[in-house]
């Protein structure tokens, strides 16, 4: 089994890399090996052009049986989904991508005709996993993927209007067009660290959100 894990930053999956150096032989600096396991550890950087560039480059140069995207991600709901909790994201879309008009008002690609929401990969302008990927621990969630993460509440506003998602993150759509156009399984979990909200780091809680991911990713590898 071949299992990819990336992540936009290592302090996101920090201490996953501190159980692989403690359980597992290292092989690289980046692949551990443990019986027929071979983990191996992607770091992309923030974005989505560093996500796909990442991901696609080290597809080609080797092949892999699961990708997992892991990291934080802000909620639209807290009482739903707390800081803290961790989720799977089943649908995610590129939110703001597509044009501003003179007023003000957003109009995403799909909407000027500049992509068809049903050309492949899409569907209804959306990237979906299949449904043999969910995993049964995990609350599923939609997701939007933005480039610059809103800090106002008319930016918010304006994204919802379009894309209403549960999650939001930076990256995780590029991981779903990526996987789903080159036939790879893939998971994109991720765990809450903070409200879609007017911008606000007080309220965040990166380390909780960091420690909660990190168990779940290390539980899923000691199932194998």
């Amino acid at each position: 089994m071949r299992l990819l894990i990336l992540s936009a930053t290592q302090f996101e999956i920090q201490p996953l890399i501190q159980f692989l150096e403690k359980h597992f032989v290292s092989t690289s600096t980046v692949t551990f090996q443990k019986g027929n396991l071979e983990v191996s550890l992607l770091i992309t950087g923030v974005g989505q052009a560093s996500t796909a560039y990442g991901l696609t480059r080290t597809l080609a140069g080797r092949p892999v049986d699961l990708v997992v995207h892991a990291g934080i991600a802000g909620a639209r709901a807290l009482a739903i989904h707390p800081i803290g909790s961790v989720v799977q994201v089943v649908a995610d879309v590129f939110a703001d991508l597509g044009v501003e008009e003179q007023n003000g008002d957003f109009i995403p690609v799909t909407a000027l005709g500049l992509l068809d929401e049903n050309q492949f990969p899409y569907s209804n302008g959306w990237l979906r996993a299949p449904e043999e990927s969910y995993l049964p621990i995990l609350p599923k969630v939609t997701g939007r993927t933005v480039n610059r993460v809103p800090g106002t509440a008319l930016l918010i506003q304006q994204l919802e209007q379009h894309f209403s998602a549960e999650v939001e993150t930076m990256e995780s759509a590029s991981t779903f067009l990526v996987c789903l156009s080159e036939s790879v399984p893939f998971l994109q979990i991720r765990s809450i660290s903070n409200q879609i909200e007017p911008r606000n780091r007080a309220n965040w809680n990166i380390p909780l959100a960091i420690e909660r991911l990190n168990e779940v990713l290390i539980d899923f590898i000691r199932q194998w």
